[in-house]
């Protein structure tokens, strides 16, 4: 069986009848299912902006330790 990543779940047929509920009722991810497996995962607007957040630190990150080596250069704000 698989992995189910969320507390809630709702079948696809009961999400098509009223999705609006399905998400006013959800507090956190709800997992779609069709046919008893996960076929998407609905979350809330606020957690998906974290999540992409989240990404978007990680990306800087690497791109602060690919940089890290290099050699500095002296700018003066008034030549910006």
């Amino acid at each position: 069986m698989e992995a189910i990543h969320a507390r809630v779940s709702i079948g696809i047929s009961e999400l098509k009848v009223n999705p609006s509920h399905a998400i006013e009722q959800a507090d956190g991810p709800v997992a779609v299912l069709n046919r008893n497996k996960p076929v998407a995962y609905l979350i809330p607007a606020a957690e998906w902006e974290a999540i992409c957040e989240k990404l978007e630190d990680i990306e800087l990150a690497e791109i602060v330790r690919a940089r890290s080596n290099e050699k500095a250069v002296s700018v003066k704000l008034d030549d910006l």
